[in-house]
């Protein structure tokens, strides 16, 4: 579904990603591993044109993106979720849920989306009128992914989603992965949590300092603890 070669990123004049390459297949979840300023998140907001300066190729779903916005990446069914959530203030829980639908050109079907992805999000779903910045922070994370779920993306890009959530959010969030995946999603996730992280994945990438240096089935990885420790351990 995404192929990505010779893909490069800079931020002003420090070149983050370096002639990177990977794929994701269509149903797959795949996890993009490193340390902190390996490039991971810099790899997401590229491939989902938010970045000003880059070069590479990026076919989704077999159309070119690399020269389309942000936007025109949207509404080829490309998704992201980035690491601070941006949770609208002052608006409910519903009405975060709505403008998921904004730019989608289906406002029309705004009601029966909001109650499908309340099926899916169960403690959204008891909190639909509720200020939405008064959630928990793994509520709100949860949040930020159904807003993206709204428009019925073909593959969602997820950046950090455990980063601060205590542990029982975080492992019904994983649980939500693996049935977003049964639904038909396709996952590019990038996450700490190694182990947590490999447990759900098909298949994984290393990145360190901007390279990709290892990648392989997430089985094999999760059993590799030195490959872990080179690249991934604080």
């Amino acid at each position: 579904m995404l192929q990505v070669r010779g893909l490069n990123a800079w931020y002003d004049h420090s070149h983050v990603v370096q002639d990177i390459a990977f794929e994701v297949r269509r149903g797959e979840i795949v996890t993009l591993m490193g340390r902190n300023g390996a490039g991971k998140t810099t790899t997401l907001r590229t491939v989902m044109g938010l970045l000003a300066r880059s070069a590479g190729e990026i076919v989704f779903d077999g159309q070119p993106l690399h020269r389309q916005r942000a936007h025109a990446r949207y509404h080829q069914g490309l998704a992201y979720v980035p690491e601070d959530r941006r949770i609208v203030a002052g608006l409910t829980v519903r009405e975060n849920l709505q403008l998921g639908l904004l730019a989608s050109g289906r406002r029309a079907e705004t009601n029966a989306m909001i109650d499908e992805i309340a099926e899916t999000f169960p403690r959204l779903k008891e909190r639909l009128a509720q200020e939405a910045t008064s959630l928990s922070g793994g509520e709100q994370q949860m949040l930020a992914i159904a807003r993206a779920m709204m428009a019925r993306p073909k593959m969602i890009l997820l950046d950090e989603p455990s980063e601060g959530i205590m542990p029982l959010l975080v492992h019904e969030m994983f649980r939500l992965f693996v049935r977003m995946k049964q639904q038909g999603t396709t996952i590019l996730l990038v996450e700490q949590n190694v182990e947590r992280a490999l447990s759900i994945s098909d298949r994984a990438y290393i990145l360190d300092q901007g390279h990709v240096v290892h990648e392989g089935r997430a089985e094999d990885l999760l059993a590799d603890t030195e490959i872990q420790n080179r690249y991934c351990a604080v």
